[in-house]
């Protein structure tokens, strides 16, 4: 069996939804959700290999953006993640991670807005874990969010560098930005400590809706940290569909622009 093949991470993918479709203004609210689809997997993970059960899953949370993690796009044979994007209408990034001996495997973006400025973190910091991030921007010129979908490390102290290079990164230093994705935080660490201490959102572990396992959640490992946004909500989406489609559970945030609020206090 071939190894991996360790490369350094790259923006192998960026679509633009079909054309035809209206594009609208970025909303003053809107709903952002991460999943880890497990290599399109399933629960049990492995050689099986079922696309169709994480895309349904894609299709009930209903979101506006999406961060998908261990997304694997195969060597032979139809691309799911470009599929899933055209079935929902939306744009799609996509950072290679590294190569799987099935195909290319990273972090996906898929968004109802444009997306512009995509690029490629490279948060291989440890010896083993190659490890990335993919930041976009979302919507037009008028309203955008800055996007950085993530999969950081089992190790603590790699966990914890990878964290420091994200908040340190030019692509995320100002505007409004939401940083979500398999943080892997089952436990409090000092790279929990900066996102929390950076973000000042959802400080204590306590408050994070678990998302792992998906047969009987009792992990917080999927997260989301936003500034410039107020955190609406944020809960775990739970359905049968949802128990079979990976090993994690899908998180849901809903979200508002801090200018919207200050232009319905100005009475604009």
């Amino acid at each position: 069996m071939a190894r991996p093949t360790r490369v350094d991470p790259y923006l192998a993918e960026l679509l633009a939804a079909p054309r035809g479709l209206e594009v609208e203004p970025l909303r003053e609210r809107l709903t952002v959700a991460s999943y880890n689809v497990h290599r399109w997997a399933g629960v049990r993970g492995g050689r099986a290999y079922d696309p169709e059960k994480a895309s349904l899953v894609v299709s009930e949370v209903g979101a506006d953006v999406l961060a998908l993690q261990e997304v694997l796009r195969p060597v032979d044979g139809a691309d799911p993640l470009a599929d899933l994007a055209r079935s929902l209408g939306f744009h799609l990034a996509f950072v290679v991670t590294r190569i799987h001996r099935r195909g290319e495997l990273g972090n996906a973006v898929l968004s109802r807005w444009p997306l512009s400025g995509a690029h490629a973190i490279n948060l291989s910091f440890g010896p083993l874990e190659r490890r990335a991030a993919l930041a976009v921007r979302v919507g037009g010129s008028a309203r955008n969010v800055q996007v950085a979908a993530t999969h950081l490390a089992l190790v603590d102290r790699t966990r914890s560098r990878q964290v420091r290079a994200l908040l340190d990164h030019p692509q995320l230093a100002g505007g409004p930005t939401v940083l979500l994705g398999d943080m892997n935080a089952w436990r409090p660490t000092k790279a929990s400590r900066q996102l929390d201490d950076h973000f000042r959102e959802r400080h204590h572990n306590a408050s994070w809706p678990p998302s792992y396992p998906s047969v009987r959640p009792v992990l917080a490992l999927d997260r989301l940290y936003a500034r410039g946004m107020r955190v609406l909500s944020l809960e775990t989406h739970t359905s049968d569909a949802a128990r079979r489609g990976s090993d994690h559970l899908p998180i849901v945030a809903r979200l508002e622009l801090e200018d919207a609020q200050a232009d319905t206090a100005d009475g604009i």
